[in-house]
């Protein structure tokens, strides 16, 4: 390990913006890799209130911070504010991570890539030809919807609260593979259908730990059931579904590989994955 740095006039700034932010890991995770690879670096969280998108990526700008995560709500909306999208993030119409090149800001998503891979290292299941319902619409989903159709799955069903959100989705996962809009009360009736469930909802997040995305009476034996939730690392979701025999997969992979991603467009340096895992995992045992 090289040298490290206490913060001085040198240090490279980085941070993640979200509403809420408080439950985020982010920091704890990208300062172990920063202190891990001997790079002068700070990172911190910053609570963006809703229509201060705009000024805050102006104070970016500003402040030359070398690079930024995006979290919920605003991995849409910070697209209006960049000067050049990633094509992969063009075509999933969500960012979730920020590089600042020399005054020039880029979008990338990361969130699909680390979810796929985490999904397939820690179940081993191939995605092709595979039916999956998504539950949820936002930012996350639309990442993890494209990764999904990338590695083959034959079809994804999208159920959202609001259609109007759950329509636009599966208008643009149509263009890479069946999909259809399916209403929470029709899931019942299609669910026998359906090899893997992915929630990308808040919903069962802490604190709120007895809130679930959908009933779980309606779960089965040959389902895979996965949340992208990281904080607690078992849902109520999860526990459920494991209780009636389904296989699961929780969040933590895909929020160390998607930071890890991110860590790699900024530095260009190899993230340091086990020491990002580690730290993560000591936090939420407390």
């Amino acid at each position: 390990m090289e040298k490290n740095h206490a913060m001085d006039s040198r240090t490279m700034l980085y941070g993640v913006f979200g509403d809420p932010i408080g439950h985020s890991k982010s920091p704890l995770m990208m300062n172990r890799a920063f202190h891990e690879c001997g790079i002068n670096a700070a990172y911190a969280a910053f609570h963006i209130r809703p229509g201060t998108l705009r000024e805050a990526i102006q104070g970016i700008r500003a402040l030359n911070f070398r690079g930024l995560n995006v979290t919920i709500p605003y991995k849409v909306e910070v697209m209006s504010y960049l000067d050049e999208i990633d094509e992969s993030a063009r075509v999933i119409g969500a960012v979730n991570t920020v590089v600042n090149n020399s005054g020039k800001l880029i979008g990338y998503n990361t969130d699909g890539m680390g979810y796929v891979r985490s999904l397939k290292e820690e179940t081993g299941i191939s995605l092709q030809g595979k039916r999956v319902l998504l539950l949820g619409a936002g930012g996350a989903a639309r990442g993890i919807a494209y990764a999904l159709a990338q590695e083959g799955a034959e079809m994804i069903w999208v159920c959202n609260r609001t259609i109007a959100k759950a329509d636009e989705l599966v208008s643009y996962i149509a263009k890479l593979t069946n999909a259809k809009v399916l209403a929470a009360e029709d899931i019942a009736k299609t669910i026998q259908q359906m090899d893997l469930i992915v929630n990308n909802t808040s919903l069962g997040m802490s604190p709120n730990l007895e809130e679930i995305p959908l009933d779980p009476n309606l779960l089965h034996e040959r389902l895979l059931v996965s949340d992208i939730i990281y904080s607690p690392m078992e849902t109520r979701l999860l526990k459920e579904a494991k209780a009636r025999g389904s296989q699961t997969h929780g969040g933590l992979g895909m929020f160390i590989y998607q930071g890890a991603y991110a860590f790699e467009y900024w530095t260009g340096q190899s993230a340091p994955i086990l020491a990002m895992r580690e730290i993560v995992l000591q936090s939420l045992m407390k």
